[in-house]
């Protein structure tokens, strides 16, 4: 029998992090040069039901029955076959590798459960469908995150730059004049569901200055979406900045963060924000395709681990 493989691209916020969360719009992009990988084999020698987990990036190597209760890969695996109405896999081996740096929100986690998903359902003779694929990955993305937005998986799955808005239909953006983004990680891990929890907390005990916000941020992300539909890319970098200073103001920016924005710009990038959930992670800087080296060499300077140019292509 033979194998069956998917893979998943990671993401980047471009605008709106966690006021997303709240009802307002965000603007999300696949990053493919990274990318989550699953592969499923048959296992005929295996005793019937028994799935081996080989995830060698987090050296994990286990059998889906031994993982804990609220493992990620536990509850994907579980909502898929709930889905397809199955009662167990067949005996197989699942291997999953990722080039996505974990806890840094490049959608790690959804990525994984994209392909996981894909090469599964494809393994089991039902390929499901992107909104089946996107609606069990947020089941998983629940787990990971609390009270994730639903960005991740969206965008993920669709492969697609994308306006999102909770509760609203996928609008895919129409990009009408490429740009470039230098993603730089600061090595510094920031699980997503420790800022969203502190955000919720600010909002819950003193709604009105976090809603002042999150409006804020929504009219940038709406702003933005104007730009890229109208290639008015000048734009995007002063929004960029806009959006930052209110993420700051959040209390979801960090020191090593505001210094890495703080380089990009120096280095001439048209703007920089952080990207994702903040704390750590990942900056995004807008930059012109000949000055992407320049500017990535200043980010290096400054203490980042890796960077990433990745292209928002026109759409077709």
């Amino acid at each position: 029998m033979p194998a069956f493989t998917a893979s998943a691209p990671g993401k980047v916020i471009l605008f709106g992090e966690h006021a997303v969360v709240y009802g307002r719009g965000a603007i999300a992009a696949p990053v493919s040069q990274v990318r989550a990988r699953a592969v499923v084999r048959a296992d005929p020698h295996a005793p019937a039901g028994t799935v081996r987990i080989q995830a060698p990036d987090i050296r994990l190597d286990s059998t889906l029955d031994q993982l804990p209760d609220p493992h990620p890969l536990r509850l994907v695996i579980s909502a898929l076959l709930a889905h397809l109405g199955a009662q167990r896999l067949p005996a197989c081996t699942l291997r999953i590798t990722s080039s996505i740096p974990v806890a840094s929100g490049l959608g790690s986690g959804a990525a994984v459960s994209v392909a996981v998903l894909r090469a599964l359902s494809a393994f089991l003779g039902h390929p499901l469908p992107d909104e089946a694929v996107s609606a069990l990955a947020f089941e998983a993305e629940k787990l990971y995150h609390g009270t994730p937005s639903g960005i991740d998986n969206t965008v993920i799955t669709y492969q697609l730059p994308v306006y999102f808005q909770r509760g609203r239909a996928i609008q895919t953006l129409q990009v009408k004049q490429a740009f470039d983004l230098l993603i730089a990680d600061t090595g510094v891990a920031s699980p997503t569901s420790l800022a969203v929890r502190d955000v919720r907390r600010a909002w819950e005990a003193d709604p009105a200055p976090s809603e002042a916000i999150f409006d804020a941020i929504g009219g940038i992300a709406l702003a933005a979406r104007q730009a890229i539909q109208n290639g008015e890319n000048e734009r995007l970098g002063a929004l960029m900045d806009e959006n930052h200073a209110w993420l700051q103001r959040m209390g979801v920016s960090s020191a090593e963060l505001d210094t890495l924005v703080a380089s990009a710009r120096a280095a001439g990038a048209q703007g920089a924000k952080l990207s994702g959930a903040g704390r750590g992670g990942n900056i995004i800087a807008l930059v012109e395709a000949d000055q992407a080296d320049q500017v990535s060499r200043a980010l290096t300077r400054a203490g980042v681990k890796r960077t990433i140019l990745t292209r928002v292509a026109t759409s077709h």
